[in-house]
């Protein structure tokens, strides 16, 4: 029962900030001054929907290896959530070498998060 109650906490704990980030609104890469830019940040930011979509499905099926490993799902996700938000003012501002240290970052982090979901438990 306790498990369940933690599984559901988190859940909601991770949806609240997947919420509370994607406020700021994708970047539609046709209508920025710097296309190029734009899309890296679009595709990073399908990168980060896809962990969290591999997220909770291990978190619904309750096979994610463990609280404290969810807890660490979580965060390198919500990280990755505020780097997109980074890498979106970078790419309005045109700054490309910024752009690709925040995608890289990102794809870290999601990494991370999708290893992490994908240990089962013991």
């Amino acid at each position: 029962m306790t498990r369940f109650i933690a599984l559901v906490i988190g859940i909601s704990f991770g949806a609240f900030l997947g919420a509370a980030t994607v406020q700021a609104g994708p970047i539609d890469p046709n209508r920025n001054p710097h296309p190029e830019t734009a899309k890296v940040v679009h595709e990073a930011e399908h990168t980060v929907d896809h962990a969290w979509e591999v997220y909770h499905r291990a978190a619904l099926g309750g096979t994610v290896a463990s609280p404290a490993l969810q807890a660490e799902i979580e965060q390198h996700l919500h990280e990755a959530r505020t780097l997109v938000t980074q890498a979106q003012e970078a790419a309005e501002r045109g700054d490309k070498r910024q752009v690709d240290r925040l995608v890289g970052q990102i794809k870290i982090h999601t990494s991370h998060a999708i290893e992490g979901s994908k240990e089962q438990k013991r």
